[in-house]
């Protein structure tokens, strides 16, 4: 048997600055309230045990400066701006110490997520699919090569809403940081190139509305710049 019945999938990539080739998406990996005054405002407590994770099937990807229509099903369509992290080699079960040798690049990205329908499926304790995982709602910018952004902490993270600052943190504000989080996820996961990390977003995620402009960005990476289109 050879051939496939139907064209296969399309294959969905990051830009990275000073390269010509893209970096292939294959898994999107989500890390779930990893600033403590997140968790505060969405009404749960801290988890400093261990990450917890969601996924994004990598058809959510969109590049920064796109227009994305207000998604169906939802009447409170949320932004989250978070730092995003890509493997650049193969790892499994690694420590702490050998993670940062993983990590291929960085990026600034959008969480975007229908919370009403995530907010339902937690209240009734179901899988938060239908309000994370959905078409174009992981926006990424370019990505930075790891060696060129240098020690991770002291970056201010933020994001904009028509100009209005809403988002206002620093990486240091992390609970589980990035090397953490690789450590972590490989005690359950093969991770190898083309797996995407989203590793969270800070305190003051909210609503946006058809026609409203969101730009944000972390010092040392490229910024992010999203228009929300009509509904669908």
């Amino acid at each position: 048997m050879s051939g496939l019945l139907f064209e296969a999938p399309k294959t969905y990539s990051i830009p990275v600055n000073g390269e010509d080739a893209a970096y292939p998406v294959n898994r999107i990996f989500c890390v779930g309230r990893n600033y403590a005054a997140h968790a505060a405002e969405m009404g749960v407590e801290v988890d400093r045990e261990a990450p917890f994770y969601f996924t994004k099937h990598p058809s959510a990807t969109v590049p920064t400066g796109a227009t994305v229509p207000y998604p169906t099903g939802t009447e409170n369509y949320h932004y989250e701006m978070e730092l995003v992290m890509v493997i650049g080699k193969p790892v499994f079960r690694c420590s702490v110490a050998d993670a940062p040798a993983a990590i291929y690049a960085f990026g600034s990205g959008l969480d975007m997520t229908r919370r009403d329908l995530q907010l339902a499926a937690r209240a009734k304790q179901r899988p938060w699919d239908l309000g994370k995982d959905f078409e174009k709602s992981a926006v990424f910018s370019a990505l930075t090569k790891s060696a060129e952004l240098g020690e991770l902490g002291e970056q201010r993270i933020h994001l904009e809403v028509n100009g209005d600052v809403k988002q206002d943190a620093h990486l240091k504000d992390l609970i589980h940081n990035c090397y953490e989080v690789v450590a972590d996820l490989s005690k359950y996961y093969h991770l190898a190139p083309g797996d995407v990390i989203m590793t969270g977003t800070p305190a003051g995620v909210g609503a946006v509305l058809p026609g409203d402009k969101i730009t944000g960005g972390i010092d040392g990476l490229d910024p992010i710049d999203l228009t929300i289109g009509d509904k669908e």
